[in-house]
C-alpha cells in the first residue's frame, strides 16, 4: 500500500472532482434512502451529498484514508459511523441496509466478488446499490493499455485495478441492475441496483 496516497488523494482528485465528479456524485447518492452502507468512504468525499437518509454506517480499511475524512464527517448533516472493515467481512447483521453507496472503491477491493455478495447479505430485499466506478473500457485499444498499466498502477495507487469489469461483475453477483450511466467514453460507469432477494 502506498503510504502518500492518502495524503495526496484529495488534491489529486480535485480538477476532476470540481470539473464533473461532484455532480455525479450528488447525483447519485442522493438517490440513497433510509439506513445507508457506504463502502469504502475514502476521505469522505460523498457525505456532504447524503440527504433524507437516517444514518450512514461507512466503512474503510484504510486508517490513513478514513484520518482525511474526520473534518467532512463534523460538517455533515446526518449522523455517519466509521467502521474499520473490508468489504468483503462486514460486520452487520442480515437485512440491514435500505442503501448502499460506494463510489471509486471496487477498483480496489481485493476479493469484489465476495464484497457484492457480503453486500447483498447485508441489504434488505429491494435495497439499493448505488455504484460509481471507472471500469475496463469496451475499446480494444484503450482496453488492453489499462490491463498494461495495471501492475504498476496497483502499486502506486493503493490497490487500483485500471481494467475492472464491475458491471460484470454486479450482474454476476446476482444483483439486478436498473439503470446504467456512461461518462468519458465508458471510462467511468454509475450502475444502479437493486436486491432482488
Amino acid at each position: 500500500m502506498a503510504g502518500w496516497f492518502p495524503r495526496i488523494y484529495d488534491v489529486a482528485m480535485k480538477p476532476l472532482e470540481k470539473t464533473r465528479f461532484e455532480k455525479i456524485r450528488s447525483r447519485l447518492v442522493r438517490k440513497a434512502h433510509g439506513r445507508v452502507l457506504e463502502i469504502g468512504f475514502g476521505t469522505g468525499a460523498n457525505f456532504r451529498y447524503y440527504r433524507n437518509v437516517e444514518q450512514v454506517d461507512a466503512i474503510e480499511p484504510n486508517p490513513a484514508m478514513a484520518k482525511q475524512a474526520v473534518k467532512r464527517i463534523r460538517k455533515s448533516r446526518i449522523p455517519i459511523r466509521l467502521y474499520r472493515a473490508k468489504a468483503e467481512q462486514l460486520p452487520f447483521a442480515g437485512n440491514s441496509f435500505d442503501s448502499v453507496v460506494a463510489t471509486l472503491v471496487f477498483c480496489t477491493i481485493p476479493e469484489p466478488m465476495r464484497a457484492l455478495q457480503e453486500i447483498q447479505r447485508v441489504s434488505k430485499p429491494g435495497a439499493k446499490l448505488l455504484l460509481f466506478e471507472h471500469v475496463k473500457m469496451d475499446q480494444k485499444i484503450m482496453g488492453k493499455t489499462q490491463k498494461a498499466l495495471t501492475p504498476i498502477w496497483k502499486k502506486l495507487c493503493d490497490g487500483c485495478h485500471l481494467d475492472r469489469d464491475t458491471l460484470e461483475l454486479v450482474k454476476a453477483s446476482g444483483w439486478e441492475v436498473q439503470k446504467v450511466t456512461s461518462y468519458y467514453g465508458g471510462l467511468f460507469l454509475t450502475i444502479e441496483c437493486r436486491n432482488p432477494q
